[in-house]
């Protein structure tokens, strides 16, 4: 792909410029080229500064012109009103890539904004490509490249990242070593004026060396191009995303129940699930998760062995494990029976297997583990408890007087042995493995763990989740097939009512309007005939069959319910008449009233579409009614959506039980409510003059789901 070719190519310089590098140790260019010097870049390095002639001890260039070759790659850390001229110089004499740690660019208002777009419009004129302005740098451990401010540590991981903050790229790496977490590639996108996110997420994806992702994200520009090129990554490679910025603070006000409760925080967990990419909450989690996806073996299935020394965290995996969609079964008979001898008399064996503070690490760390993993009754193993020299440590204080003359030192050398064979069971038996210690890097287990890919976390809660995305990943994986749906051609009497509504003026369709070019689409309605007199309306009744509903029609009014002009259940035609006299009314004004069958039905759901000016439109699918609010149970996908989408919105929901056979009630028609909810997606590209569409309620009547109600806002 071109995207990974241009990308390539930056992350693999063969010799780098740096403009802004000095030897004043306090100045920001002088870190970048010292990180570049130091970590084992092994190509050249030319500085440019005006006076200095080596900078670092490397031989500097007063001018761009100077310089015995265009280099690969420069590095540009000097004040934005210096940069324009020398970035068009680099252009000049053939350097194609840059980083642009400069900032003072768009985050400073329009005259920035402006510089930027010089800078784009330069690039452009040389072919160049450039990451930032306002970024951190980038790491490429493959050929031991870091531009960042901050030294690499330790050996090159598996584990990618892609952040909108520089700190995550450059202020991490002794926190990541501490906790044994290596990166593969890392990059700081800044300003995102030319390289952007899904530039280098579309080039992690491809990348051998980088096994999972990571995503720090704090706004997708590009939210259809985002959605296809995670798509194609992550049934093959798991992709995890922290999102900021999503507060109910930031939701936009639609006209629409749909489109008023479409925070962008909705949509950023739509999005992420459509696409298969796996949200967390924390960057701690987008490093520590992404790194037990990025080295465990793919899991099978969500049975979970759970092996402890402390009833308390076995009872916390367990509880955490079935939260996150895991289960944790009991174990057979003869497992119980082989793992009986290696226990303690009174130790639970059903799983959790409970040593209860045994200090034989062996048995626990490798004979049961073992036994439980060639079971066959297992998927994965979340183990707590492991521990050696750093528990010496611990209690060395109290034991010193009852050992004299023996040191911590010595005592932590007799302690330590050999645990290659537990460290290395997921690789062998393809059973992942997750641990939970209380123990840090000074502990044997926990730093040979970690040292063999095995991630270790310092709660038993955070292993049980951890242990649960590698369970999400399982199931994006098995995902049905997903197609994008074909757009079908536009009807020509949905034509017909838009083009009237839009001569009249008018912001939105009226319900029988609305509903009418629902119709159009598949999606079941009503019954129902317009009068604009009670006498209309009472003829309308009975042609349709009582009882029939009776409704106040008239675009202004977006709420009936909550105008008084919505009267239910009526029997005859003395009801139909009072109806009418009430709802002109409640309504201040003449209006005509919507005779509808009465549909009947206790559970209401809501089926929508919103637009949103950064995600386009995206269909809605939730509780309805009048707990829409109350319960904003509801979920979102960027549309269109394919069949396959919409049953996993169906399976979204908080409530879904009530789908199913409830109380007397049959199961809903799930094929036929996924069939309206992808129709409802791909009415907004068939006729952009709509903005949002709310169905609330959609009624189910028996197990087949009616839009009782309608309301279309036009753009």
């Amino acid at each position: 792909m071109e995207n990974a070719s241009f990308l390539h190519q930056l992350m693999h310089p063969r010799s780098i410029a740096i403009v802004g590098a000095s030897n004043n140790p306090s100045k920001m260019g002088t870190m970048h080229a010292l990180s570049i010097l130091k970590d084992g870049f092994n190509g050249p390095l030319y500085p440019i500064h005006p006076t200095e002639k080596f900078v670092l001890g490397q031989p500097a260039f007063s001018s761009v012109g100077d310089l015995p070759e265009a280099p690969d790659l420069v590095l540009f850390v000097l004040p934005a009103w210096h940069l324009p001229p020398l970035f068009e110089q680099f252009g000049k004499i053939g350097t194609k890539s840059a980083i642009i740690i400069t900032a003072g660019f768009k985050e400073v208002g329009d005259a920035g904004a402006a510089d930027e777009l010089a800078l784009v419009a330069t690039a452009r004129k040389y072919g160049m490509r450039f990451i930032g302005p306002n970024c951190m740098g980038l790491i490429n451990r493959a050929v031991s490249l870091n531009t960042t401010v901050t030294p690499l540590m330790g050996p090159p991981g598996t584990l990618g990242l892609v952040s909108q903050s520089g700190t995550y790229v450059a202020q991490t790496t002794v926190y990541l070593e501490k906790r044994g977490i290596h990166l593969s590639k890392a990059v700081s996108v800044g300003n995102e004026a030319d390289v952007n996110l899904v530039d280098v997420l579309e080039y992690l994806g491809e990348d051998e060396q980088t096994r999972a992702i990571s995503l720090y994200i704090e706004s997708i520009r590009d939210v259809p191009r985002f959605l296809a090129v995670a798509s194609k990554i992550t049934p093959k490679k798991p992709v995890i995303a922290q999102y900021i910025g999503g507060s109910e603070a930031g939701a936009r006000a639609g006209r629409s129940h749909t489109g008023a409760m479409a925070g962008k925080n909705h949509l950023y967990d739509g999005l992420f699930k459509q696409a298969g990419v796996i949200r967390v909450d924390s960057v701690e989690d987008l490093y520590g998760i992404g790194w037990a996806l990025a080295n465990q073996p793919p899991i099978r299935g969500n049975r979970i062995g759970i092996i402890t020394n402390s009833g308390g965290p076995g009872s916390a995996i367990a509880d955490t494990l079935e939260a996150e969609g895991c289960q944790a079964p009991p174990f057979s008979e003869a497992l119980r029976e082989k793992i009986r001898p290696l226990v303690p008399p009174h130790a639970p064996r059903g799983n959790p297997i409970d040593l209860t503070f045994s200090m034989d690490m062996d048995v626990m760390t490798d004979t049961i583990t073992r036994t439980v993993m060639a079971s066959g009754e297992v998927d994965g193993i979340v183990l707590h408890g492991a521990m050696s020299t750093g528990f010496l440590g611990a209690v060395f204080p109290h034991l010193a007087d009852l050992l004299p003359g023996m040191t911590l030192a010595d005592m932590i050398k007799q302690s330590e042995k050999d645990i290659s064979k537990s460290v290395r069971l997921p690789y062998e038996t393809g059973i992942p493995m997750i641990i939970s210690a209380f123990f840090d890097r000074d502990d044997q287990y926990t730093r040979e763990y970690e040292d063999n890919g095995v991630p270790v976390f310092d709660s038993p809660e955070k292993a049980a989740r951890a242990m649960g995305k590698l369970v999400a990943w399982m199931k994006i994986r098995d995902r049905a097939s997903n197609r994008k749906p074909v757009i079908p051609a536009s009807e020509q009497a949905a034509l017909a009512i838009i083009a009237k509504a839009v001569a009249e003026n008018r912001k939105s369709l009226d319900e029988y309007a609305a509903k009418q070019l629902l119709k159009c689409y598949g999606i079941p309605v009503p019954e129902e005939r317009l009068a604009a007199s009670a006498e209309e309306a009472a003829e309308a009744a009975a042609g349709i069959g009582f009882p029939v509903a009776v409704k106040g029609c008239d675009p202004h009014i977006l709420h009936k319910t909550e105008a008084g002009v919505v009267h239910l259940h009526i029997s005859d035609r003395a009801g139909v008449l009072n109806a009418f006299s009430a709802i002109q009314a409640a309504a201040g004004r003449p209006v005509p009233v919507l005779v509808s069958q009465m549909i009947a039905g206790s559970r209401e759901l809501l089926v929508g579409l919103t637009h949103d000016d950064q995600f386009g439109h995206c269909v809605a699918f939730g509780i309805g009614g009048i707990f829409t609010e109350a319960l904003k149970d509801i979920t979102y996908r960027v549309a269109p959506v394919s069949t396959v989408v919409a049953m996993e919105m169906i399976d979204d929901i908080r409530t879904r039980k009530l789908l199913g056979p409830y109380r007397g009630m049959p199961a809903v028609a799930s094929g036929v409510l996924a069939d309206i909810i992808q129709r409802i997606s791909m009415i907004g590209a068939i006729h952009k003059e709509i903005k949002e569409i709310d169905i609330n309620p959609l009624l189910i009547c028996g197990a087949t789901p009616v839009a009782v109600d309608a309301l279309i806002v036009l753009a």
